[in-house]
């Protein structure tokens, strides 16, 4: 399951992080790092992007990053 696949409202803990380079190092800069929790706040009207709560702060990501982050829903 992918970040992409969580619902608003629910919560979820980063189990990996997929991709390479430049895409996963800004993940990684964001704090979104293995084992973090994550709540999902809301998602724009056509989906894209989705608004989270990360360590304590929102943060909006694209789908397309959002595909590269396996969660376990909690």
């Amino acid at each position: 399951m992918t970040l992409k696949d969580i619902k608003v409202g629910e919560s979820c803990i980063v189990e990996k992080i997929n991709g390479e380079g430049k895409v996963k190092r800004r993940i990684m800069d964001m704090g979104i790092t293995k084992g973090v929790e994550i709540y999902i706040r809301k998602v724009a009207p056509l989906g894209d992007p989705i608004e989270m709560t990360v360590r304590g702060f929102e943060l909006s990501l694209r789908k397309d990053e959002a595909e590269k982050i396996d969660v376990l829903k909690k």
